[in-house]
């Protein structure tokens, strides 16, 4: 027993060293005030919004009296999320429709935007929030390597088929949630898809570069069009306590140390939702596109993320793997 708990302490102090390095303690965060009724008549699709900070801005959304769509791949949790929410907003907030939603099927994206551009007259609001974070090597219902296909491909897609209805619903924002681990990424184009060796924290990393060059030549097109209408604009929110890291084994002896370390380091989900709706409901980045935001403040990015050879080709190659075509 006294070994366990000197390789316990071990580990966990191997884990607190690391999570100290790699994220300074966390500031304290200001949460945002809002005129409690300042997105009466909005509607605002959330993608992931059953838990963690897509959760969180639903509930917030909700409260500012938006119509929120969760899309969510999971009906049950995405009830209970909304029966939570709503209780929290009280009795004067907007409305709650849950919409299934799962980013690892194109057809489900295809069949997903159908029911919105069926039922919804304007989207003001899309973020695009849902994603998956190291898990073991899996593909999606395409055949595409699980990270790339729910973190950039389905977001891809999602986007492209709700585009007019945003530019008809303008102004509209389209806010996509990126991550600071960008920074370990690339875009590899000879194994795109990971057929040939899977390393599963350097695919998640490049599908968070994918995030900020799609959102790079998405606010450059649009402004090629004359489009001024529609905002794209990413964002990093820092590490958060969410489940994004459930496929992270942690040692069990090690497990309270890392709690109380996430504790004192991690955001908690409202404070991480606060920059996705800063970008959602502000008056300050009104007309502002093609940027990044952390702690609800322009961050420069590396210049690889902002590459506008590479944000065309991966552009084409995404348009490719969903099977669209632009016009």
């Amino acid at each position: 027993m006294s070994a366990a708990i000197i390789v316990a302490a071990v580990v966990g102090g191997g884990i607190l060293l690391i999570v100290r390095r790699m994220f300074p303690r966390k500031k304290a965060v200001e949460l945002l005030r809002y005129p409690a009724d300042m997105m009466r008549g909005k509607t605002v699709i959330v993608t992931g919004a059953n838990s963690g900070i897509g959760k969180a801005a639903a509930g917030e959304l909700l409260k500012l009296q938006a119509r929120v769509i969760m899309a969510c791949r999971d009906r049950q949790m995405a009830e209970e999320a909304a029966q939570d929410i709503k209780k929290q907003a009280g009795p004067e907030h907007g409305e709650v429709v849950i919409k299934h939603l799962d980013l690892a099927s194109l057809q489900s994206v295809r069949s997903f935007c159908e029911e919105i551009l069926k039922e919804e007259q304007q989207v003001d609001v899309l973020i695009n929030n849902a994603g998956i974070y190291q898990c073991p090597y899996t593909k999606t219902e395409e055949g595409f390597e699980m990270q790339l296909g729910v973190n950039h491909l389905g977001h891809f897609l999602l986007t492209h088929l709700l585009l007019d209805l945003l530019k008809r619903s303008s102004p509209s924002r389209v806010v996509v949630v990126s991550s600071k681990l960008y920074k370990y990424g690339t875009i590899n184009f000879d194994d795109l898809n990971s057929e040939r060796s899977y390393n599963k924290a350097f695919c998640y990393s490049q599908s968070k570069l994918a995030n900020l060059l799609f959102t790079h030549q998405l606010a450059r097109r649009l402004e090629e069009e004359g489009v001024t209408g529609v905002t794209v604009n990413a964002l990093t929110p820092g590490i958060v306590r969410t489940r994004l890291g459930r496929h992270i084994h942690i040692p069990f002896l090690a497990k309270p140390l890392f709690y109380l370390a996430s504790l004192f380091f991690f955001k908690s989900p409202l404070e991480g939702a606060q920059t996705p709706l800063y970008l959602a409901c502000s008056p300050d980045v009104e007309g502002v596109a093609g940027k990044c935001f952390a702690n609800c403040e322009e961050e420069e990015l590396m210049p690889k993320a902002t590459d506008d050879h590479v944000a065309e080709r991966l552009w084409d190659l995404s348009e490719t793997m969903v099977g669209i075509k632009t016009q």
